[in-house]
């Protein structure tokens, strides 16, 4: 059996027909395959000026779909810098996209805990530290119990 030798654009377009990644994602993921870093970047650069890549189109997907499973923000931005968006561009989208935050969290509150607001201390503990893990911050959470 032959084995075809594939391209670095060719192997990146499969990775992009799956779902959106990130430059930086499809530059480790092309490491891992061992292509040359000069063929990367070339690929990469390539693929960016034909549109078929592009961090804001990733970044504004991710926070999309991320508030729709119920992340909140603070984990989204950590997740999008982890995937190596640049801060400014996950600040832009954030603003950009204008998600209602509070009611996202509250949405999430509720489908765990129920309708009813906690009034011991507690239960108010334990659902603010549920909602923290879930991305949101501190002073959002606390102003969700007042």
């Amino acid at each position: 059996m032959v084995k075809i030798q594939r391209s670095a654009r060719n192997v990146a377009m499969d990775l992009l027909s799956r779902r959106e990644h990130s430059r930086a994602e499809l530059a480790s993921k092309l490491c891992q395959r061992e292509f040359a870093t000069g063929e990367i970047d070339e690929a990469l650069d390539r693929l960016q000026q034909e549109g078929l890549q592009s961090d804001q189109r990733f970044c504004e997907n991710f926070i999309y779909f991320r508030a729709k499973k119920g992340r909140g923000p603070v984990r989204i931005r950590h997740e999008l810098s982890q995937k190596g968006v640049s801060d400014t561009l996950i600040e832009e989208q954030m603003e950009r996209l204008d998600l209602d935050w509070r009611e996202i969290m509250e949405q999430e509150r509720c489908k765990k805990f129920g309708d009813q607001v906690p009034v011991d201390y507690r239960e108010k503990s334990k659902q603010a530290r549920f909602l923290q893990n879930r991305g949101f911050s501190a002073d959002e959470v606390m102003r969700l119990f007042r």
